[in-house]
């Protein structure tokens, strides 16, 4: 099962620039394997384009290489502290989306404007404080400020979403991009707009769980849950 989730986690990470969520060779995907707490991540680097199934790197939860010859993420051990302390997490996506970015440089929070954003982030999307990067900083900013979202601003750096699985992880990061560019505009020429109310929230939240979707033994689609 690790050669699925290894193909998984190589996909998503190239995915990341088809869809024009990062430049270069910044930010990654990782997936926790759950039935043996695994973690697989991106190689620190790396060009998008390049990256192979082979190219990815397995660790354990205290960031000993299990597999791979490459260097892991330097975001590795931020992502492991999001695991030790997040049993429901299993997917972490790290981004520098620019709409997104825009509002982590300014330590802004980003409130639900959308029952779309609200679906997905309940009131807002939070920022946190500055982080340097490397061992589990980022890690601790996340836990602290990400509540019950499925994302979090890191101030002045850019953005992590998170997930049961990669693909709602990554559904996560795309929404939060185009969250982030409706704000942007629309409190461009409306800086005062009032946010959706917290009972609307709550009603978009409860339509989305139990009605969006197909159900979990219905779905056409194989490999992970939808």
């Amino acid at each position: 099962m690790l050669e699925v989730w290894k193909q998984l986690v190589c996909d998503a990470n190239k995915a990341l620039k088809e869809l024009q969520l990062v430049k270069w060779t910044s930010g990654n995907v990782s997936y926790r394997d759950y039935e043996n707490n695994r973690v697989i991540i991106k190689p620190s680097g790396v060009h998008f384009d390049a990256l192979k199934v082979e190219d990815m790197v397995v660790v354990d939860l205290e960031g000993n290489v299990i597999e791979g010859k490459l260097k892991p993420s330097v975001d590795t051990h931020s992502h492991l502290y999001v695991y030790r302390h997040r049993k429901d997490i299993h997917s972490i996506v790290h981004t520098h989306s620019p709409f997104a970015t825009s509002f982590a440089i300014r330590g802004l929070d980003i409130p639900s404007y959308t029952t779309t954003a609200a679906n997905l982030f309940k009131d807002r999307v939070p920022c946190s404080g500055f982080a340097a990067i490397g061992e589990e900083e980022i890690g601790k900013q996340i836990i602290d400020h990400i509540g019950d979202s499925s994302a979090v601003l890191l101030r002045n750096h850019g953005v992590f979403t998170v997930g049961k699985d990669i693909e709602h992880a990554m559904k996560a990061a795309v929404i939060l991009e185009e969250t982030a560019e409706y704000a942007h505009y629309a409190t461009l020429h409306e800086p005062d707009l009032e946010p959706l109310s917290i009972e609307v929230i709550k009603q978009c939240n409860h339509f989305y769980s139990t009605t969006y979707g197909q159900e979990e033994n219905e779905s056409i689609t194989k490999g992970e849950s939808k």
